[in-house]
């Protein structure tokens, strides 16, 4: 794909401003965030990516529209994992609702940031070492054992969310207060610039972001080497997260099995590197091409979303005849 850097330059300017437009236009003025809201925005960002990849279709060919979907689906389904985090950081923070989608506008941009920085680095691996598709595929297979015994091992306990060593580096050293102040970064007491837990909180979800990148950038590196293709896919996927927050954050506990979801995706797109890495070191080995990772990526999803609605719908009903069961005897 021939990107030349006037392309760039325009499409870093046009998702800035789509990016500036959201915040003045949703995010200026702190308040709590109806679903009619998030829903409206949550359709005018999937409107955005579906109209990229028609531009790219026409700019470029069904090649790297296809591999921009593709992209774009699986980041956004481990996005949707990513949120899961997201709130157990604004429980832990405490954060106020209606300044909760202020905290995730930032912290997504810290993260479009971070993990620019990240497909920089990952670009330049893999045009200089071809064995590095090796390691990217290895990770992500291990990657998605490890989702899989996590998602048996969890039980009935709450999660909690730890913070990193940066975060607690941050605290220890900068003077902070106890008490939010609006959505203020900084504020002046008894002539001290303190730290206001608003900017804590807007840290620990873009760095949170970083070990997500661990795995989301090996993951789309699997489906497309093309550094554009790949830094659009994770920008259009992380800029409608804010809203997906708001619009399913009481559904997230009713997916019960995505993490299983997400395990095989991650599975199936190693061995697609580790393939692909056999392929470019002379072995004859089949390829999967990008209709069949696009299908097994839809395919999985929707086999996730329905199996797991209909698990969190039969447990509903077991806990509801169990407590008809026991109050005749309570009474």
């Amino acid at each position: 794909m021939d990107v030349s850097l006037t392309l760039w330059i325009t499409t870093i300017g046009v998702l800035t401003a789509l990016i500036a437009a959201d915040f003045f236009i949703g995010g200026r003025k702190p308040h709590e965030v109806s679903l009619k809201e998030a829903g409206t925005w949550t359709v005018v960002w999937v409107v955005l990516a579906l109209l990229f990849g028609g531009f790219l279709w026409w700019h470029s060919g069904s090649q790297p529209a296809g591999e921009f979907f593709a992209g774009y689906i699986t980041e956004k389904s481990l996005s949707v994992d990513n949120l899961f985090v997201f709130i157990l950081i604004m429980g832990k923070f405490a954060v106020p609702r209606m300044y909760q989608q202020r905290v995730l506008m930032v912290g997504v941009i810290i993260a479009l940031v971070l993990r620019a920085v990240f497909i920089a680095g990952g670009a330049a691996l893999v045009t200089t070492f071809s064995w590095v598709f090796y390691i990217f595929g290895a990770f992500l297979v291990w990657t998605a054992w490890k989702l899989i015994k996590e998602a048996r091992a969890e039980g009935d306990e709450e999660e909690e969310f730890e913070e990193n060593r940066l975060l607690k580096s941050i605290e220890r050293r900068v003077p902070s207060t106890d008490r939010y102040h609006g959505t203020k970064l900084f504020v002046r007491e008894n002539g001290r610039r303190l730290m206001t837990p608003m900017l804590i909180v807007m840290l620990a979800i873009g760095t949170t972001d970083v070990l997500f990148a661990l795995d989301s950038i090996p993951a789309i590196f699997g489906l497309t080497q093309e550094p554009y293709v790949v830094f659009t896919a994770n920008a259009f996927a992380l800029m409608g997260l804010r809203q997906l927050y708001f619009l399913i954050g009481g559904l997230l506990k009713k997916l019960v099995h995505l993490s299983y979801g997400l395990s095989v995706i991650l599975g199936f797109i190693g061995v697609k590197l580790v393939l692909h890495a056999l392929h470019e070191s002379g072995v004859h080995v089949p390829e999967i091409g990008i209709p069949l990772s696009l299908g097994v990526i839809v395919t999985v999803l929707a086999v996730t979303t329905v199996t797991s609605l209909f698990a969190s719908r039969r447990q509903a009903e077991t806990e509801a005849r169990a407590a008809r069961e026991i109050e005749p005897a309570d009474v």
